[in-house]
């Protein structure tokens, strides 16, 4: 049967019905065939109106397939066993090829709606409560940087003569074959930073994270929508714990978080404090051992006045490369005065370090940090976005959605 009443163009003119034509679709029961109808307009071409019902952006793959290729790849080494897998899990055949470009094409479209701010966030302030104390809502922050393998534009250049050569030997055969894309430029450098932002409470039970391939200038601008979104602003306590990058600091301020505290990372400064100790005392000295933990306890419980007097007695009784090491650590501590004030955050049961930051640095984006896959920059972001939503508890309401924000 036609559908009624037929389709119209934007002037209100009908399109010709030009009878039932047959496709496929992928399903998650297997792939089916189906006979629908088309429409004519010698002006603005054929439509299928069935094809937008049935599947968005007229893919020949439905939600399911995709929600389960997209889960299966985040726990997947690489594409080819995340199809492997989807085959083997689901009785369904589907190449890597294929398998990409529908996550990344997901992707591009979670992207899309966080920018729009249409996918709303599972973790609010509201939801990050005390331990103890009914009313207060505390929530934290932590920005960090993490280093993910890229394509390079020499290794591009490199399989590209490769693809050449076999296409030339396979048209020598006689095989006839479309013509190559245009190529894409790789990067400049092995390794690029990506940026993490989480947000997340005093037990770690809610937790948002977003990861981002925008320069260490342009965070700000995602602190703020994304503080926006959690409802950050209207926690009772706002903390940021981060280590002694400066630009981090720098980028908190822009954002204007209106934070309660801002925190050096107990475990950055332990760092840097047994670097110095290494390289005045020796790994094995006892007495370079209790001086480390010595200071670190000053820096807990007495703050950063007392422990920088006692770092400047310190770094006096050194000469040459030692003293030079003591020299680097009291400059380290210096620049970073305002953010060492462990006394007051031990006082309000605040945490001192920035564990879940650094923890999403390392898990959330395994897929993209493994040996031997370098990525291009945006189906990276794509594929990390298609990751975030399982670990922000979203992708329940997203995928119910049928992700239909269009790019």
């Amino acid at each position: 049967m036609p559908l009624f009443p037929p389709p119209q163009t934007a002037d209100g003119k009908r399109y010709q019905n030009k009878g039932l034509q047959r496709t496929t679709y992928l399903t998650i029961n297997g792939r089916i065939s189906v006979r629908r109808r088309w429409w004519y307009d010698p002006d603005v071409g054929s439509v299928t109106p069935i094809d937008d019902r049935l599947t968005p952006a007229g893919e020949n793959v439905t939600v399911g397939v995709r929600e389960l290729a997209c889960r299966l790849n985040n726990d997947a080494c690489s594409f080819r066993r995340a199809a492997e897998n989807l085959g083997r899990a689901a009785q369904i055949k589907m190449s890597a090829e294929q398998l990409r470009q529908l996550v990344e094409r997901d992707g591009q479209r979670v992207l899309h709606a966080q920018q729009r701010e249409l996918i709303a966030p599972a973790m609010t302030a509201a939801k990050c409560k005390v331990p103890g104390e009914r009313k207060k809502t505390r929530m934290y922050v932590g920005v960090d940087g993490v280093m993910v393998p890229m394509v390079t534009d020499q290794e591009k250049q490199k399989r590209r003569k490769k693809v050449v050569q076999k296409r030339r030997q396979a048209e020598r055969k006689g095989r006839h074959l479309r013509p190559l894309l245009p190529r894409t430029i790789g990067s400049d450098q092995p390794y690029k930073e990506f940026k993490a932002v989480v947000f997340y409470d005093e037990t770690n039970s809610h937790l948002h994270v977003v990861l981002s391939r925008s320069k260490r200038t342009r965070i700000s601008s995602l602190l703020k929508r994304e503080a926006a979104r959690v409802g950050y602003g209207t926690a009772d306590e706002r903390i940021a714990n981060v280590d002694g990058a400066s630009w981090i600091a720098n980028q908190l301020h822009d954002a204007a978080l209106r934070l309660t505290g801002l925190g050096l990372d107990f475990y950055h400064l332990s760092q840097n404090v047994h670097r110095a100790r290494r390289e005045t005392y020796g790994d094995e000295s006892v007495d370079g051992r209790k001086w480390a933990d010595d200071m670190m306890h000053m820096f807990k419980h007495e703050g950063y006045e007392r422990a920088y007097e006692a770092l400047s007695a310190w770094r006096a009784k050194w000469r040459g490369r030692k003293r030079a090491a003591a020299t680097r650590l009291l400059n380290y501590v210096v620049d970073r005065r305002d953010m060492i004030n462990f006394p007051e955050f031990v006082e309000r049961s605040w945490q001192i370090g920035s564990g879940p930051t650094d923890a999403s640095c390392k898990t959330r984006t395994a897929r993209l940090k493994l040996s031997g896959q370098p990525w291009n920059p945006r189906p990276a972001e794509q594929v990390a976005a298609m990751a975030n939503l399982y670990d922000n508890s979203q992708c329940d309401a997203v995928w119910a959605s049928h992700l239909r924000t269009r790019g």
